[in-house]
C-alpha cells in the first residue's frame, strides 16, 4: 500500500461544534456531582472553541448544606478530563457559576405553599 504524499493533515480537517462541547461538558458536570437537588435543574453548559482549545462556562444548582469548594473543585477536574478524553481539546478554564442553593427546608415550605 502506497504512502499518502498528502499526510495526514492533506487529508482534511474534523471540526467539532461548540454546542456539541456544550453538551459533553454538561454530562461530564452531571456525572461528577452527587445528585441534582430536588426541584433543581441538571447543570448546564456554554463553550467557547478556539481551534484545540475549549473555555468552559457550567451552570450548577446545588443542595444545601455542601461543601461548594469540593463539590465544585470536583466538577471542574470531572469537564477538563472528560473533554479531554472524548474530544481531544485542551480545557485551559472551566468556570463554574452556582445559581442557586436547595435546602430541604426552603424545598418543604415551598412545596407546602404550592399544595395551599
Amino acid at each position: 500500500m502506497a504512502a499518502d504524499p498528502a499526510g495526514p493533515a492533506g487529508r482534511g480537517a474534523t471540526t467539532i461544534a461548540d454546542r456539541v462541547v456544550a453538551k459533553i461538558a454538561a454530562r461530564a458536570a452531571r456525572e461528577a456531582l452527587d445528585s441534582v437537588p430536588p426541584g433543581g435543574s441538571p447543570p448546564h453548559a456554554s463553550v467557547v472553541v478556539q481551534r484545540d482549545t475549549a473555555r468552559v462556562s457550567v451552570s450548577l444548582e446545588l443542595g444545601h448544606p455542601i461543601d461548594l469548594g469540593r463539590q465544585c473543585g470536583e466538577v471542574r477536574r470531572h469537564v477538563i478530563s472528560r473533554v479531554r478524553e472524548l474530544v481531544g481539546m485542551e480545557v485551559p478554564e472551566v468556570a463554574i457559576h452556582v445559581e442557586r442553593l436547595h435546602s430541604p427546608r426552603t424545598e418543604r415550605a415551598s412545596a407546602g405553599r404550592r399544595l395551599a
